[in-house]
């Protein structure tokens, strides 16, 4: 495609048919129909559609009222009406979405989009038809966020079906919606939605801003859009939240928050975000609440996943003191025959596991799962019969893969993952001082890290008192009648009132 400005168009038809061409090329998707219109076929005019992204049936139903139209476009003296495309808008197109140009970028925009364009002889506008209806996914349930109750609804790869999902969830006039074309070749849409008078002006502004300012050839998915727009590039903790389910999507921007919807991505992007959110799972509003019981065991697995390994390579290198008699007898004697430090032993099995993991990612999945357990297995009691490994070490590894899998993002399970073997090279070097001082320095760089001007460890670190109502504890649902102070800046902060259960009156 060429880079340049397109020109505009002419009063001739067959020279407008050929910048088409020339731009476009000979491709065999791009249909070009040309007809006569009116009696006689007096109007000469030409349809161009590309195959596959137009809905054929929109197209017929054009097709059909432009040739069964049998009156004149001629004024009383004989000559020409001036406003031709506006005649065929208002008098022969039954079709919705409507639009003239006069700009033949926007023609070819548009027919690439999958809507049809009408080129006319003698006239210098062009109108555009939409007509979009390309084969796309249906909507299913959700293979990353599953939950025991609640919808079972994910986001597909179509922007307009993504969009639906969440305007039926918030059926009011409030909710607006931006549309933006990003990447200089593949012009893909982007969308980003908020509640107007909920959500942060200053934060729907930057989100605007930022990514006006993506200059790239093509964007994929919403993680190129989260990795050109994040707050904080080199810090190994996500700053911008994604899911797949529409609930979840809809619940963060009554929150006050901005979605941001990529065509061609089942994946949206929601900020600004905070760091116990992705602690935080959909199904934990739709149970009756448990007071964060759940929620708690969730951030016990994270610092089981993170510490757990680094923790014993301390204990039973530098602070066998620490240990019960008879459990570091049992200990030493696992580890008689073993060649390798604690250290090496433990990168070793984490490895292995690691590995493990993303080959049963990456297998066919009928496959997969049963080449990540039986692995696992095998190779865990291989280890330890041939003496490479203590079976104490297979029993931690093994509590931290499973501790991570309760992380309900995966998108924090992966810095986890890195911090992981850091702490693991620390508690080799320092003991249980290195994991100290490793701990805080990571406390101190999630105290540092802000999304979208909100701090990422509030409503912590600034504290807030009545946030804590769903932070790490979750109160039932009637008493958190107020949205996060510090996600919505609107005047209407109060989203549930006075709705506490009461006995009925005998």
């Amino acid at each position: 495609m060429s880079t340049t400005a397109a020109p505009s168009l002419t009063p001739h038809l067959s020279e407008n048919i050929a910048q088409l061409v020339e731009i476009l090329g000979e491709s065999s998707d791009i249909i070009i129909r040309e007809l006569g219109i009116g009696r006689s076929g007096e109007l000469p005019i030409a349809i161009v559609f590309t195959d596959g992204l137009a809905d054929h049936t929109l197209i017929h139903d054009l097709l059909e009222s432009l040739m069964l139209f049998t009156g004149d476009f001629r004024n009383a003296d004989g000559s020409l009406i001036t406003d031709l495309p506006g005649a065929l808008e208002r008098y022969i197109i039954s079709l919705g979405g409507v639009r003239k140009t006069e700009l033949m970028e926007d023609l070819y925009d548009a027919i690439l989009s999958g809507d049809a364009a009408i080129m006319l002889d003698n006239c210098r506008l062009g109108l555009i038809v939409s007509t979009r209806g390309w084969e796309s996914r249906g909507i299913t349930e959700s293979n990353v966020e599953a939950v025991v109750r609640g919808p079972r609804e994910s986001f597909t790869e179509t922007l307009r079906t993504n969009t639906s999902l969440i305007r039926r969830r918030i059926k009011h006039p409030s909710l607006r919606m931006e549309s933006l074309r990003v990447g200089r070749i593949s012009k893909t849409d982007v969308a980003f939605m908020y509640i107007k008078g909920i959500a942060d002006d200053k934060v729907v502004d930057e989100v605007r801003n930022r990514i006006q300012r993506i200059d790239i050839d093509a964007i994929m998915d919403t993680g190129q859009i989260e990795e050109l727009i994040q707050d904080d590039t080199f810090s190994p903790f996500p700053t911008i939240y994604n899911s797949e389910r529409p609930d979840t999507i809809a619940a963060g921007i009554l929150e006050g928050r901005v979605s941001i919807l990529v065509d061609g991505s089942p994946f949206v992007l929601l900020v600004p975000v905070i760091f116990t959110q992705f602690l935080q799972s959909a199904e934990d509003y739709y149970q009756r609440s448990d007071f964060g019981v759940i929620r708690m065991l969730r951030y016990v697995a994270m610092l089981i996943s993170l510490l757990t390994p680094s923790v014993y390579i301390a204990v039973t290198t530098y602070h066998q003191e620490m240990l019960p008699t008879t459990l570091l007898l049992s200990l030493a004697t696992q580890r008689e025959g073993v060649p390798f430090p604690a250290f090496i032993e433990a990168l070793l099995m984490e490895t292995a596991f690691e590995i493990l993991r993303e080959a049963g990612i990456r297998m066919p999945r009928m496959v997969g799962s049963a080449i990540s357990i039986v692995g696992a297995l095998v190779l865990g009691e291989a280890a330890v019969q041939a003496g490479l490994v203590s079976a104490a070490m297979v029993i931690v590894v093994s509590i931290t893969a499973i501790a991570s899998f309760v992380m309900p993002a995966y998108s924090i399970s992966i810095p986890l993952r890195l911090l992981r073997y850091l702490l693991m090279f620390i508690a080799a070097s320092f003991g249980i001082y290195g994991i100290f001082l490793g701990c805080m320095c990571i406390l101190f760089h999630l105290c540092s890290l802000r999304s979208f001007g909100v701090p990422y460890m509030s409503p912590f670190g600034p504290f807030h008192t009545t946030d804590q109502k769903d932070a790490i504890f979750r109160l039932p649902l009637w008493a958190m009648q107020r949205r996060p102070s510090l996600i919505g800046k609107g005047t209407n902060q109060t989203r549930i009132k006075d709705s506490k259960p009461r006995k009925p009156i005998d």
